[in-house]
This record gives C-alpha cells, structure tokens and sequence, in this order.
C-alpha cells in the first residue's frame, strides 16, 4: 500500500480551495461531446461512466499512445508483454495477453469509425480530437467485444477554415519525433484534411550480449486522411484512409529483473495497417435521419521474443558479464548455456481482414413516437472477420498455422421515452448471432453458431439545472471460443460465452457557476461464466520451461467500485483535474486443475484490477505566455494472473511540463516519471534461469523510466 496518498490528495484539495477563495472563476468549462453514443452528447448529460480526453489534455502529456492516456479514466488498467500497453482491463475485465489461441476481447477499440478491437499498435494520438472510455458494457451500441467497455479514438475533422500545425520533439533514449497536419476546403462542398507523423526511440532497455540500447526500440508512422463531402443539404459522406507502420522491437525481460537484457535473439512486435471508412449521413425525412458505414482493414502483425533471455553459447560470471567459447567453469559462476540450458524463440505472424456495415435509422424530432414523447434507433449490422496465423516455435516441428473466420449479424434497437420534463427512460436490446469456424494444422477444428443478445435499461433523472442522477441495468457479453493446444484435455477444448450484469447509478452535477464539474458513479457487475485464462509451466525436457494456456469459465465473479472525475476552472489561470477508482474484485466459486492438484481461486481478486487508482492534474497560467502542467497518477498493487500469486507493487508516478506561446509557436520542455520509479506493467511465475536450476520465481517488465524531453510546435 501507498502510505502518502491521502495526505498527497488533501493538501492538493487544500491548495485548491485556497486558490478558490482568492479568485473566482469568471469562466464555465468547456463541453465536451461524446461521439460514440447513437447521438452525440455531452459529458455531463449522457447516463452512463464515460471519461473523455482531449486535445489539450493530450498535448499537455506529451501523449503520443494510448497507453500514455489510460491513467486518466478511473479503473482502467493495461498489460504489456510487448513493446506497448495493448491489452486493456475496464472494471477489472479484460485480457492480459495473446499467444497461440484466438482472443474475443473484453475491450473494444474504435477509431475513426474502424473497429481495431486487438490490434493495439493502431492506438497512435497524432492529430487527435479525443479519447472516449466508456466503461461498463456496451451491448446495444458495440455487441460482443464491449463486455468491459470501449475506447473510442476519434482524429480531428476537416475543417471549412485552412489550418495546420508541423511538430517536432527530441528526448533522451534518442526520441524524436516529427509531425504534420493540415486541412481545410478543397472545393465549395468539399473539406480534406491529412496528417502525417513518425515517432521513434531507442526504448529503455540495454542489451548486453549484443551491446545494443535499441533492441526494445519503438518507430511508428502513420498516415491519415479524410474527406468531408457536402452533396446537398440533406446528404454529407465522409471517407477516412489510415495507413499505420509499426516497427517496434521487444526485448523487455531480463534475468535479473532489470532494464538489462542477454537476449541473443531478441524479439519484435509489429503492425502494418491499411484501412478505410465511408459513411453515408442523410436526412432522408423530417422523421429520421440515416447513417450508413461501411469500413474495411487488413493487418499484418509480427510478434515474437526471446523464451530464454539469454545467449546461447556463451558464459555469464556471478560477478560481472564476460563472454568465451570456453566450457562453463563452475567456480566461477554459473553458466547460462550449461549442459541443462536451453535456447528458443517464439514468433506469432497473423494476417487480419475486417469488413463491417453498420445501417441505423435515427429518429429526429419530428419522427418522435408515441405522442411525441418517444425517441428512437433501429439498426442493422454485419461483420466479417478473417485471421490467419503461423507460428514458429523452437520447440515445434515446422511452422504451425491456423484459420479463423468470424461472421456477425445483429438487429439493434432504443428507445427513450421522456416520461415527465424531467425523468427520461430508455431501453435498449441487440440481438447478434455470432458464427465462428477454427481450423488448424493439428487437426483441430472447431464450428459453433450462438445467439447472443444484450442490452440496456436506464433512468435519467434532472434534479435540478446544476444535477442529474441516473441508474442502469446492463447486460454484456463475449463469445465462447476453442482451446487449440493439442495436450488439453477433451473437457477443456471448448469455452462458454460469459454474460456480465452490470447495474450502475451516478451523478452528475455543475456547480459555481459551471466552472466545477463533477462525474460519480457507482457500480455492481455479476460476472456469469468468467472466462479466465489458466496457465501453468510444463517442463520442455530442456531443462526450461513451456506454457500451457487454456481458456475456462470461472462458475462466477464479482466486481464492483467508485468512480470520481472533477473538472474545476478554480480561476482564469489554474484548472484542476481529478480522476478517481476504487475497485473490489473477486472470484466467488473457482476451482482448476493442474499436475500439482486443484487449485481454488474462491476469494481471490482478479487479475490486473488495482484496488485504487487516481490521477491529479494542475494547470497553471503562469505568465500570458507560460503555462505549467504538474501531474501524478497512482496505482495500488495487483495480481498479474490467475494462476499464480505474483503482484505488482503500487507506484506514483509524477509528470510536468511548462510551455511558452509566441503567436503560432509553441516550445515545451516536458518530464515523466520524473522520479524515475520502476513500476511493473506485467508479470509471470515460473523457472528460467539456469544458475538457479530454473527455479520457479517472480519475472516482471518495467513501465516507462524518467523520460525528458523538447517539444515545438508551429500552427498556420
């Protein structure tokens, strides 16, 4: 636990309420609109858990992915296992990692209106309007790969004005980065805008054997475009291109437990992405407004590593790392390639080909129902999802390959009845008929068809100008899939689809004159057939270690928490930001079994859910040219698995940046992770170091180290 939180958090509520009581805020707060709701709403009028992230909150990080961002929305955590944070946890929910097996993830990832739902390297922030996370199931809108919630990515629209900005940053690791974004009106119906950028770095490991600092580097490019077509006055398309190169390297564990590898072979974690959206926007009544999507993507992924984190050849002394061809002198010290070491690697090439159409009616106002009391949504949907996958593995012959295809049909729907002027009830359902088939060269084939539906009910009650209360019944769901290790039992081949009830209340309110803002909201989820990932180490008759994973439903789960997000213009110079999670999870009947007996996971919280988290935020307008920006974040200890008890250990993390403004320019010096803390993003239990016998024992990999750095910006 971190003793330092609370006194830390009131003496910043004591500094804000004496900067309050100096000088009053002569300024509301901005809105912010939700875009991935059936109509785009604000912030603090939408009834449900929804954090949004802007612009400037962005910049004011010096963001540049996702997972750079996540801290700021209550009860979000990520694992990494690669070069980036790309699996998402909401609420607790959420997977940690992907090997061999198919994945139907918990958390779903939009952007631009492309479903990139598991391909994570896509999360680049150049030229980004906003970040939305809703948490909580999403059934009705998003379907099956919205158990846990979604993130929302949506870039900046072209624009009637001509407008653009170059950016450029330098840092240690040898970061640099360079941008450019420009838009406006190509013709007197016609609006474009493009953004180009590349990002890279050495990353923060060294590599010993090879004396290289780059083999965890990061170098990532995208390419965007979009398109804004006004036909007529009833009619508009939009068109999104993206083109995504990431060419990252993975070299993340160490031995030691360290930011110093001996990998020989180190890995590589890739994604190369073409993709592309066309919606149609029409008014094709004064009843009802029609909007059809049609999106498509292809993606190659490459993901692989070093299993041993060492050389194969070669001697490593107690005292100091030498390197000879000689055989192992044991009064030396222990050797890495001893006559019970080992050697391997482990590489995952998937090709993904998505295709998905979205046909929804919206009512206007006209169109309302039911005495004109009663607005609605119908909508119909089709997806297609194609991956094929090769494996090369050292312990394997020959490349392993599998194919899976994934088809969707949905009918969605919602209603919401304005039952008085200030009580709103809404009702929303899909139905989705999921069909997946699974083949592989093992021999393993698997076809299931399900039908799956789920939902939401929800009360939105406007106490008063300033407040409004809501509560909510949802229901989430992720399909069921197949096991493809050939060694798992015939019991444990296949997986049950797992239901989330999600009940919800919250409230919002607007206070001192608009310039505070504040988001509560309290949360029970019944976790009905938890798929959990197990995984145990099986001996590889090299004197190391290989896992085998399987997917099984948990009998039940449980989690629930609360969830505070403030926003405080506490005058015209000084913002404060505070974002907030408690977080209590639990499996309430789990047993599985492994070569060492059954093992009981009743009691025991889930894995990656922080019992806390929060983050603070001071903006300060110090000169009419300078700005500062004092951040923290901080996060309570967690499990890293289900099947072993290895935890994280708690951290704060502290960031600042101050900018200075000249007209179109703009020069930041930025810091993160000021104090340079060693926090852990992921984890494992087993043996693989040889001078111990490979031992079974704790291996973590390290967030991001104190990162300094020199931004500029010019805008036109």
């Amino acid at each position: 636990m971190i003793h330092t939180r609370k006194p830390l958090f009131l003496a910043l509520m004591a500094a804000s309420a004496l900067v309050q009581a100096e000088s009053a805020a002569d300024s509301a707060i901005e809105e912010v609109v939700v875009t991935a709701d059936f109509r785009q709403t604000d912030v603090q009028s939408i009834p449900e858990a929804t954090s949004v992230v802007g612009a400037d909150v962005i910049e004011q990080r010096s963001a540049d992915n996702l997972e750079n961002v996540l801290a700021l929305a209550p009860n979000v955590n990520f694992a990494s296992g690669a070069s980036r944070g790309r699996y998402i946890q909401i609420r607790g929910i959420g997977e940690r990692s992907q090997f061999v097996d198919p994945v139907n993830p918990s958390v779903g990832l939009r952007i631009d209106d492309i479903d990139m739902t598991g391909l994570g390297g896509a999360a680049t922030l150049f030229d980004v309007q906003q970040v939305e996370v809703l948490r909580g199931p999403q059934g009705t809108r998003f379907g099956a790969n919205s158990l846990a919630g979604m993130i929302n990515i949506e870039s900046n629209a072209p624009t009637a004005e001509s407008e653009g900005y170059v950016t450029g940053k330098i840092g240690n690791y040898n970061t640099r980065q360079a941008g450019l974004a420009v838009g406006g009106a190509l013709a007197d119906d016609l609006q474009g805008r493009i953004a180009v950028s590349k990002n890279v770095s050495d990353g923060y490991m060294h590599n010993t054997y090879l004396n290289r600092d780059d083999t965890n580097n990061i170098d990532e490019g995208v390419i965007r475009g979009r398109l804004h077509y006004d036909a007529n006055d009833r009619n508009q398309l939009d068109l999104t291109l993206l083109h995504i190169r990431v060419d990252n390297g993975y070299d993340g564990f160490s031995l030691d437990n360290t930011r110093t590898t001996y990998s020989n072979q180190p890995g590589q974690d890739k994604q190369k992405t073409t993709a592309a959206a066309l919606t149609w926007t029409s008014e094709v009544s004064d009843a009802a407004d029609l909007r059809v999507l049609m999106s498509g993507s292809h993606s190659d992924t490459d993901y692989g590593y070093d299993e041993d984190w060492a050389y194969g050849e070669y001697i490593w002394m107690d005292d100091s790392v030498t390197y000879t061809p000689d055989p192992c002198d044991t009064t030396q010290g222990a050797c890495l390639a001893d006559a019970d070491g080992y050697s391997s690697t482990d590489q995952y090439l998937r090709d993904h080909d998505r295709r998905e159409l979205d046909v929804r009616l919206t009512s206007a106002e006209a169109g309302r129902i039911f005495n004109n009391s009663t607005d609605w949504v119908v909508g119909v949907y089709h997806m297609r999802r194609d991956e094929d996958m090769t494996r090369y593995y050292t312990w394997i012959d020959g490349p392993f390959s599998s194919q899976l295809d994934t088809e969707s049909q949905a009918f969605y729907g919602e209603l919401s009845f304005q039952a008085t002027d200030d009580l709103v009830l809404t009702g929303g359902l899909r139905t989705e008929r999921w069909e997946t088939g699974y083949v592989d060269s093992n021999g393993i084939r698997n076809d299931r068809s399900e039908d799956l539906w789920g939902g939401k009910l929800t009360a939105e009650l406007l106490l008063s100008d300033a407040h409004m209360t809501y509560g909510s019944v949802a229901r989430g769901y992720k399909a069921g899939g197949v096991n493809t290790d050939p060694d798992i039992s015939e019991s444990h081949r296949t997986f049950d689809t797992e239901y989330n009830n999600a009940y919800e209340v919250g409230l919002k309110s607007s206070l001192l004159d608009d310039t505070l803002q504040t988001r509560v909201a309290v949360f029970y989820i019944r976790r009905l057939d938890q798929q959990v990932k197990t995984s145990y180490a099986v001996a590889n008759g090299q004197g190391g270690f290989t896992f085998q994973d399987y997917l099984d439903n948990a009998a039940s789960g449980k989690n629930q928490g609360v969830e505070l997000e403030s926003s405080w213009d506490l005058n015209e110079q000084l913002n404060w930001t505070f974002s907030g999670g408690y977080l209590k999870t639990e499996y309430t009947d789990y047993q599985y079994t492994t070569d060492d007996g059954v093992v009981d996971m009743t009691g025991r919280a889930q894995a990656h859910a922080p019992e806390y988290s929060f983050a603070n935020a001071l903006t300060w307008a110090v000169l009419e040219r300078v700005s500062l920006t004092l951040e923290n974040e901080a996060k309570d200890s967690f499990y890293f698995s289900d099947s072993h008890n290895e935890k994280s250990r708690a951290y704060v993390l502290w960031h600042a940046r101050v900018a200075y403004t000249n007209g179109p320019w703009q020069t930041a010096l930025y810091g993160r992770n000021l104090s340079d803390v060693d926090y852990e993003v992921r984890g494992f239990h087993f043996g693989n170091d040889p001078r111990d016998g490979y031992t079974n024992q704790r291996w973590v990999q390290y967030g991001d180290p104190r990162l300094i750095g020199l931004e500029a910006k010019y805008s036109f």
